[in-house]
């Protein structure tokens, strides 16, 4: 998991306006994720996400119900600490869940210095979480442009990694569905909405025998156009996928290109181990990147793994790779050439660039950050000046 989350906090809200005033409040420590009154699945999802504190909303309507949901968790988990929500005016909520075990009551609207306050004062006297650190790497591509590019890319990447000899999948949620399989040359009767129905069944057999598997054994899990749309994902249901994936798969890359901005994707960049933030040159595309980019540094997402890819770059085209990088206040990790007559070739016939192109400066280039990546899964050094010049090509 990326040091760019330092924590994680399970909540059962009234709505999505308490849950957003929740999350609002604590997104300087973390992200909260939405589960639901179910005990099982929570006690689940404290176990993929290796929370220690838990929101649970309180109501006259439904206390006993919910009380007795705070007491088996803590009979589960007694190193949980809870955090009861409700009407700070209504005596008998509080009591209620100072009786059920909750460690604190926050009234619902309280200010967010107060929430987080208290947040850090419950932390420092709860032990410490030991993630799991035999989880697979993962890598996130995202940028705001819909177009096959993003899956191109990708699956290019996934390809170097699996290649080294780490047992990769490439999970493609891009837009439009589905490009990297067209890509390659490939087909698929089990998709990304699939694998969140089997999720309780989603091991070794079944990733086996269902997900499609590309050159030199790459594993494909892609999202279909019948498929939810991503942002109708809860954030609990991905938890319990990405946790299921990186136990059976040394790295996983994502490809997120053209997704819009949701609570989904706000998971995948969080706690992914690097995120590739794509963009062009143009104009158009630096302005919708930045507005989710600029968003997000406002909401206080933390992007310290976040690294700039700047795709089809032309030489001697304003802006340049500088002007670009310090517009967008991210380290670039490469520049990619246009090379539109090796993309087409590689769109229009099924085949990798490797095996069109391999001595071309694109092919190059996605080769050298691929090694990179597979690498470095927990984060990327800067590079070195003479690495970064030979991405350039001929410079700017």
């Amino acid at each position: 998991m990326s040091d760019s989350l330092s924590q994680t906090f399970l909540a059962i809200t009234r709505n999505n306006t308490d849950l957003e005033w929740l999350q609002g409040a604590l997104a300087p420590l973390g992200q909260v994720v939405n589960a639901s009154g179910s005990l099982d699945e929570l006690l689940a999802l404290v176990d993929v996400t290796f929370a220690n504190l838990v929101f649970v909303g309180l109501d006259r309507e439904h206390a006993t119900a919910q009380s007795a949901l705070i007491e088996g968790v803590l009979e589960a988990k007694p190193m949980l600490a809870i955090v009861a929500l409700g009407d700070g005016m209504d005596n008998q909520l509080v009591l209620n869940a100072m009786r059920a075990g909750a460690r604190d009551f926050v009234a619902y609207g309280s200010r967010a210095s107060e929430v987080a306050g208290l947040v850090r004062r419950l932390s420092k006297r709860l032990p410490a979480v030991t993630p799991n650190t035999q989880l697979g790497g993962l890598t996130v591509l995202y940028g705001t442009q819909a177009n096959t590019d993003g899956a191109l890319l990708a699956s290019h990447l996934a390809l170097v990694v699996q290649k080294s000899g780490q047992q990769t999948l490439l999970l493609d949620l891009g837009l439009p569905c589905g490009d990297s399989l067209a890509l390659l040359g490939l087909e698929s009767s089990f998709n990304f909405g699939d694998a969140l129905r089997h999720l309780r069944r989603l091991d070794a057999t079944l990733i086996n025998s269902a997900f499609t598997t590309a050159e030199d054994g790459l594993r494909i899990l892609a999202y279909a156009n019948n498929d939810e749309p991503l942002e109708q994902t809860s954030a609990a249901e991905l938890y319990m996928l990405l946790s299921a994936l990186r136990q059976h798969f040394q790295h996983t890359v994502v490809n997120l290109t053209g997704q819009p901005d949701s609570e989904a994707l706000r998971t995948f960049i969080s706690h992914c181990d690097t995120l590739l933030w794509c963009t062009d040159q143009s104009v158009l595309d630096c302005r919708r990147n930045l507005a989710v980019l600029n968003q997000w540094r406002e909401k206080g997402m933390k992007l310290d793994h976040a690294r700039l890819l700047i795709d089809r770059y032309l030489k001697g085209t304003a802006p340049n790779s500088e002007a670009l990088e310090k517009t967008y206040g991210l380290e670039i990790i490469a520049v990619l050439p246009l090379s539109p007559e090796v993309r087409l070739n590689a769109k229009n016939q099924g085949q990798t660039l490797f095996n069109l192109a391999p001595r071309e400066r694109l092919t190059q280039g996605l080769k050298a950050l691929g090694e990179r990546l597979q690498k470095r899964p927990e984060g990327l050094e800067p590079p070195s000046t003479r690495w970064f010049e030979r991405l350039l090509g001929a410079g700017k």
